[in-house]
């Protein structure tokens, strides 16, 4: 369904320009829940930890998963700004607090931008009782737009499903288009449901739901410092989701959270064509995933697929230095569902075929590793000339 992260009931949000970024573009989100939410929370597993990071950790801790609100910023990543940074973090929470008269701990902090730039505390103070102000059901979209850096377009999604045929709603936001690969979840991405969900598990389902969405994108193989996935739950459907109805809520998370991963591939910075790729035929799943995550952040691949360039001679290789269980002699590659290397000998004739197909913008390449069963799909994009003008001009 069209929506995002207010579409569930109970849930408001605002996106405001608080004058962090230099184009005076949104750049401050507030994502609140009417009511006292169950909140699940992953981060970056990168030891780099931006102070927002930290913040939210001991949050979630502290109020042993209960939350009021998300207060994020754009422009700036507020990481390895040392103890002013941790207090600008801290800060923010607290006067998003004061505003919504809720304690500190149920508000969690996000930020997004430059690393290694001191986050203008004052702005956001300033700019904080306009987002409060401007709070509503119909704000999703602005928030969306708030969280943006690189991003070329904003990114929401949203789903209904129903258990004992009482309806309820999943929705989110998120923003990523650069520094995307990821070790727990690399961008920011905020999920609300009006369902209610017991603690434990609404961590298994994120943590579930992640592994096969966020965790398994990449844009350029680079893993941030600033990079949560939060998941707020406040009943308001009056759906009270247990161990039974579980994989109904996890399908319709799965759902969005998937949604959202594909708009931050297509959405990668100097991206054209976006790339599903699939490892079969492997020993487990985890070598079926290491191997596609090989391939999917190899430059050689990504370039000739960017060049229309039917080589299967890059996946092959790519497979055989992920250093997982693979046998040439019966290992196939496939661009499209057009087979170009099969049991030990190359199908070159089919290349022109493969060279048309590569025209598109959604396409799919596959090797097969020809020694079990377990398979893993990871998706990325090609790599163009922009994404070199985009990370060379970031910071100047």
């Amino acid at each position: 369904m069209s929506g995002g992260v207010t579409t569930p009931r109970g849930y408001r949000a605002a996106g405001v320009s608080a004058g962090i970024k230099a184009n005076k573009g949104l750049d401050l989100a507030l994502i609140v829940s009417d009511a006292p939410a169950t909140a699940a929370g992953v981060f970056t597993l990168n030891k780099t930890q931006a102070a927002p990071v930290l913040v939210s950790k001991d949050h979630l801790t502290r109020s042993h998963g209960v939350v009021r609100a998300i207060v994020v910023n754009s422009g700036c990543a507020n990481a390895c700004t040392g103890a002013d940074g941790l207090q600008a973090a801290r800060v923010m929470a607290a006067e998003t607090a004061t505003l919504l008269r809720c304690p500190v701990e149920q508000v969690l902090v996000a930020s997004t931008g430059v690393i290694g730039v001191a986050l203008p505390v004052d702005k956001v103070r300033s700019g904080l009782p306009a987002a409060v102000a401007a709070l509503n059901a119909d704000q999703g979209a602005a928030a969306a737009r708030a969280i943006m850096t690189t991003d070329p377009f904003p990114k929401q999604a949203a789903a209904s499903a129903a258990v004992g045929g009482r309806p309820f709603s999943i929705g989110g936001i998120a923003k990523g288009s650069g520094m995307i690969e990821p070790m727990m979840a690399t961008m920011l991405g905020f999920v609300t449901t009006d369902a209610a969900v017991p603690k434990a598990l609404l961590d298994r389902a994120l943590k579930e739901a992640v592994d096969d969405t966020f965790n398994a994108i990449t844009v350029d193989g680079d893993s941030s410092t600033n990079d949560c996935v939060f998941l707020l739950a406040n009943g308001a459907s009056g759906v009270a989701i247990d161990d039974q109805s579980y994989p109904a809520f996890l399908e319709a998370l799965r759902g969005v959270c998937r949604e959202l991963a594909l708009g931050i591939v297509r959405g990668g910075e100097g991206a054209t064509k976006v790339v599903t790729v699939t490892v079969s035929g492997a020993a487990s799943g985890a070598e079926a995933r290491k191997c596609a995550k090989v391939i999917a952040n190899s430059l050689l691949v990504k370039t000739a697929i960017h060049g229309g360039d039917p080589n299967w001679g890059r996946l092959i290789a790519a497979a055989g230095r992920a250093g997982v269980a693979f046998d040439p002699e019966r290992a196939t590659v496939t661009i499209g569902d057009i087979v170009l290397f099969a049991e030990g000998a190359p199908h070159d004739e089919r290349a022109p075929e493969a060279a048309e197909y590569l025209k598109g913008a959604d396409l799919a390449v596959g090797v097969d590793l020809g020694v079990g069963t377990a398979a893993s799909t990871v998706w990325t994009c090609d790599l163009s000339a922009d994404y070199v003008r985009i990370n060379a001009d970031y910071r100047t």
